[in-house]
This record gives C-alpha cells, sequence and structure tokens, in this order.
C-alpha cells in the first residue's frame, strides 16, 4: 500500500468513526503536538487563529476544507508540496514545506494530526 491508498484509507476510517460516534486514542488529535509542529516550522508567520495575517486565518482555512472527504488531504498537500498560494493581497508564492527534523521532510502521521487540529478549529 503506497502513501495515497493509507492516506486515503485513514481518511475514509476516520470519516466512518466519526459518523459512527466512535472515537479512538490513534485518532485523536495531540493538540500540542500540532501546536509544536507549528511553531517549528514559524506558520505563525503567515497564520493565525482567528485574523488573516499574509496567508488565511487557520479559521478561514478550516472553514475552506472542513467536511470535504478531500479537505485532509488538501490541507497536507498545502503543507508538503510547496505549492504556488495566493495571497490576500493578490501576489503569488510557494507555500513553505513544513518538516519535522530539518533533515527530512515531516511524518505522515504529524502532518495529518496538524492538518486535523487546523481541520478542527
Amino acid at each position: 500500500m503506497n502513501l495515497t491508498q493509507f492516506r486515503k484509507l485513514s481518511i475514509a476510517l476516520a470519516t466512518l468513526l466519526a459518523a459512527a460516534g466512535i472515537a479512538t486514542p490513534s485518532l485523536a488529535l495531540d493538540a500540542d503536538a500540532a501546536q509544536a509542529v507549528f511553531k517549528k516550522n514559524d506558520c505563525g508567520k503567515c497564520h493565525a487563529p482567528e485574523k488573516d495575517k499574509k496567508g488565511p486565518s487557520l479559521k478561514k482555512i478550516a472553514e475552506k476544507y472542513k467536511g470535504k472527504a478531500d479537505g485532509e488531504e488538501k490541507t497536507i498537500k498545502n503543507m508538503v508540496t510547496g505549492t504556488k498560494v495566493k495571497l490576500d493581497d493578490g501576489t503569488e508564492e510557494e507555500h513553505k514545506v513544513i518538516k519535522l527534523d530539518p533533515a527530512k521532510p515531516a511524518d505522515a502521521a504529524a502532518l495529518k494530526n496538524l492538518a486535523g487540529w487546523i481541520l478542527a478549529r
């Protein structure tokens, strides 16, 4: 199973469990870990919880993607691919790639946790 298939299966399982009202410790968000990744990667330079900065607020990101089948996947994609993002002032720039360790890209579980934390706003 490749990473994309694993993500899709994880999203489907999380959606199914959420719809059934079932929470499991392995699917619970770790807000402290998510905030640590957010802070370590200086995400607060462009994003704030409630108000727009250089980029959209976390609340605005959550409103855009929450409840959509591919919302978590798109949130993660923006964090790891360096895609061009349009800023509120109309300019475009590449989104910073999130890393947990300066020597390697962030792992899937930490990214999923960070995306879940953002979308839970």
